[in-house]
């Protein structure tokens, strides 16, 4: 674990943001124009998705992926210019939220700036021409970490970024050397450094073509935030049928004491590259008891634009594919959630998840000293009315459910519940 990592970036809500989908401009105005309605979601931290002009040779689609960069230090001439980007940036730190970048730094387009200058630091097939490591990435070309140069031409890029923005997301960090991470991280001072690790399956094929692969045990040396793919599979794996809710809760569990005491996990339904929530999740109720269960969990939320809307689609990264709301307006709920991911007890507590009856949840958060206690309860599946043993967790009482303040009984140990999810604060 970075030894320096706050633990009060649990308090943290994160919003991600494709420019190019996000508006029919699809440009940096565009975004700078809908700031306050991002910031009343309870936003802390706005995650511009790759921002750097994309390479055109062997681009898939029209528009290419953003995560085929071909210059590091440019902006993407669609979005608009490095002025607009800059004002994009002031209107962020303004209304008092931050703002980070993502990082593509384990390859580049083939026709990239470091390409065509610098090919000696890239990948190579047997016949000599630049290549990937991972064959359905057909429109990059990868680096090569050994070539100590690249690794002071990468570092000057990220301090150059570092003057306007407050930390970075990484894509596909297992790929690039934890120690250049490491080495980047001290160069480039205070900042938030988001890691997108990947799957245990990932790792192992990787491992298995001999190509190095970071566990997130190793990445948590340089970086504040990991997404939570050590586990994403039970998660999507329960709502297809593939395993039991239990897999799923007992694999967040061992998080608890797998990774350092002040681990953050980056909690989410859905990003760009994953199936959207609500399409997992169609009914309404348990979309809002899964929405609720994400902002309970132990870590920072993070949230996919157009997720506030209840947007079935995921957009593709090749074209323009505008995000449209649909009927379902999360809205106010993400509002609630936000307020109370805010509240400092969040910050250090003993957490766990039990499955106590069918598909329903009670989770808890212990402060450590006090023994005061946050109670979750989220009905996961076929959301109802329930009755439920909650002796374990709630004295008999009247409690008060902080995300509606409706007021529930707890009476010999039974509590009966309307399908909606439920926080109570109890002191022991």
């Amino acid at each position: 674990m970075a030894s320096d990592t706050k633990k009060q970036l649990r308090n943290i809500v994160l919003y991600s943001i494709f420019v190019r989908n996000y508006s029919k401009e699809g440009t940096f105005k565009s975004v700078e124009k809908d700031l306050d309605r991002i910031k009343d979601l309870g936003v802390d931290v706005i995650w511009l998705m790759p921002i750097h002009p994309i390479g055109k040779e062997k681009r898939k689609g029209a528009l290419g992926s953003p995560y085929a960069i071909s210059d590091y230090r440019k902006i993407n001439p669609e979005y608009g210019t490095l002025e607009d980007f800059k004002d994009l940036v002031k209107a962020i730190h303004e209304r008092g939220m931050k703002v980070i970048i993502d990082v593509v730094f384990n390859h580049t387009s083939p026709d990239s700036v470091l390409a065509t200058t610098h090919p000696e630091w890239f990948y190579h097939k047997a016949d000599g021409s630049l290549a990937n490591r991972v064959g359905d990435w057909s429109d990059i070309v990868d680096l090569d970490y050994s070539h100590r140069e690249l690794w002071d031409e990468q570092i000057e890029t990220l301090k150059y970024w570092s003057y306007f923005v407050d930390g970075f997301r990484c894509d596909v960090a297992p790929l690039v050397p934890v120690d250049f991470w490491k080495e980047a991280r001290k160069a480039c001072g205070d900042k938030l450094w988001l890691a997108e690790s990947v799957e245990p399956g990932f790792i192992t094929y990787m491992r298995h073509l001999s190509i190095p692969m970071a566990s997130d045990s190793e990445l948590y040396q340089a970086f504040d935030v990991l997404y939570d793919y050590d586990i994403a599979r039970y998660y999507q794996g329960y709502l297809t049928g593939d395993n039991t809710l239990e897999e799923y809760i007992n694999a967040i569990n061992d998080q608890e004491t797998m990774y350092p005491d002040n681990y953050v996990k980056a909690r989410f339904l859905e990003n760009h590259d994953r199936l959207r929530g609500h399409f997992l999740i169609p009914n309404a109720l348990d979309l809002d008891n899964w929405t609720a269960f994400m902002y309970f969990q132990k870590g920072l939320v993070m949230l996919y634009n157009g997720q506030e809307y209840g947007c079935m689609h995921t957009p593709t990264l090749f074209d323009k594919d505008e995000i449209e709301p649909e009927d379902l307006d999360l809205t106010p709920l993400l509002k609630t959630l936000g307020e109370i991911k805010k509240d400092p007890f969040f910050v250090d507590t003993s957490y766990h998840v039990d499955v106590v009856k069918d598909d329903v949840v009670i989770a808890t958060h212990v402060k450590n000293q006090s023994q005061e206690t946050c109670v979750g309860i989220f009905h996961l599946k076929d959301a109802k009315k329930t009755v439920l043993d909650v002796s374990k967790y709630l004295p008999d009482g009247i409690y008060e459910d902080l995300i509606t303040d409706k007021r529930y009984e707890v009476r010999q140990g039974v509590l009966v519940t309307d399908g909606q999810p439920l926080m109570f604060k109890v002191e022991r």
